[in-house]
C-alpha cells in the first residue's frame, strides 16, 4: 500500500471553535469549510507531509448512524516540537489553560497538554534519553 496522505477526523459540538483553536494557536490553516464541517491543514518543516485536522460537527449526515452523536473523546492529537518550554510560555501567554503541566515520563516523553473549547486534548512532546529500566 502506497499512502500518499492521512487525516484525522474528529467529531466535535463547536466545528469553528476547535478550527478557530488550530490556527490561533498552533498555525493551521483552512483548506476547506461548510456548514458542520472545517479542513485545517499544517505542513511540516521544509514541505513535508502535511498533517490534516478534519472536524465534523456532531450530528452531521455524513456520519453512520451509529456515530452522529459521539464525540471526540479519548483522543490525543500530539504534536512533537522541538523547544517544550517555549511553546508551554507562548500559549501560557496567549491565554490557553494548560490542561496538564510539562512532566517527563520514564520512557523519555517529555509533555504538556491542552483543551480545546470542545475538549479536544492537544499534547506537546519532546524527546529526551530514556531513563533506564531495570527488568523484572
Amino acid at each position: 500500500m502506497h499512502i500518499t496522505g492521512s487525516a484525522i477526523s474528529l467529531t466535535v459540538d463547536d466545528v469553528r471553535a476547535s478550527a478557530k483553536f488550530l490556527a490561533d494557536h498552533f498555525g493551521f490553516s483552512e483548506r476547506m469549510a461548510d456548514d458542520g464541517f472545517a479542513s485545517l491543514s499544517h505542513n511540516g518543516p521544509h514541505h513535508a507531509q502535511s498533517l490534516d485536522i478534519i472536524f465534523l460537527r456532531t450530528g452531521i449526515e455524513v456520519l453512520p448512524d451509529d456515530l452522529r452523536e459521539r464525540r471526540a473523546a479519548g483522543v490525543i492529537v500530539a504534536f512533537v516540537v522541538d523547544d517544550l518550554e517555549a511553546e508551554e510560555a507562548r500559549l501560557r501567554a496567549a491565554g490557553v489553560p494548560i490542561t496538564v503541566p510539562i512532566r517527563e515520563e520514564s520512557w523519555g516523553e517529555r509533555l504538556f497538554m491542552v483543551t480545546d473549547p470542545n475538549g479536544v486534548i492537544y499534547e506537546l512532546v519532546s524527546w529526551v534519553q530514556p531513563a533506564v529500566i531495570p527488568p523484572r
